[in-house]
């Protein structure tokens, strides 16, 4: 089923930027994003970058200690969300980086709610080419836990993620 709901192009250009991994500028990198969130727009027509939503690569050991932690932060307790994570994480054979696309759907959200942002979820995801990892969490005890993360990018060979031991 669908919604009709459609996606924001700024939504897309987003995404390109984060998936595209060029050689850039030291100030280039720094204007990436690790993490963003995207929401309904009020009219709940359309799926939007949600406004000071996001963490900077640039941020990272300066007002962001923990990405990981940080970005849970930005996560809502009584409202769905879909979300783009860039996780940096090491296996026993070498560095990675992986966007992963998050479904944030807390039991606490209302019903509505977590219909329209189930039903439009396909939009979203056709747009977001090349994801290889998609998550659905549905509360906080989900995802405070960084291990549950690395789960998901590669099991039990994941040694750290965003350079913390597992």
């Amino acid at each position: 089923m669908t919604s009709g709901v459609t996606v924001n192009d700024e939504v897309v250009r987003v995404f390109n930027d984060m998936k595209v991994r060029k050689s850039s500028s030291q100030d280039e990198v720094r204007k990436r994003k690790k993490a963003i969130l995207f929401c309904l727009s009020e009219d709940r027509k359309k799926i939007i970058v949600e406004e000071g939503k996001q963490i900077l690569v640039g941020d990272i050991g300066e007002t962001v200690d923990d990405p990981y932690a940080c970005f849970v932060k930005l996560l809502p307790l009584n409202d769905c969300r879909y979300g783009l994570y860039d996780a940096t994480y090491e296996t026993k054979e070498s560095k990675k980086e992986d966007l992963v696309f998050i479904f944030w759907a807390p039991e606490t959200a209302p019903l509505k709610s977590k219909m329209i942002y189930a039903s439009s979820k396909d939009a979203i995801k056709k747009k977001f080419t090349g994801i290889k990892h998609e998550w659905q969490v549905n509360g906080l005890d989900d995802i405070q836990d960084r291990s549950t993360l690395a789960e998901k990018l590669g099991g039990n060979v994941v040694v750290s993620l965003e350079g913390k031991p597992l």
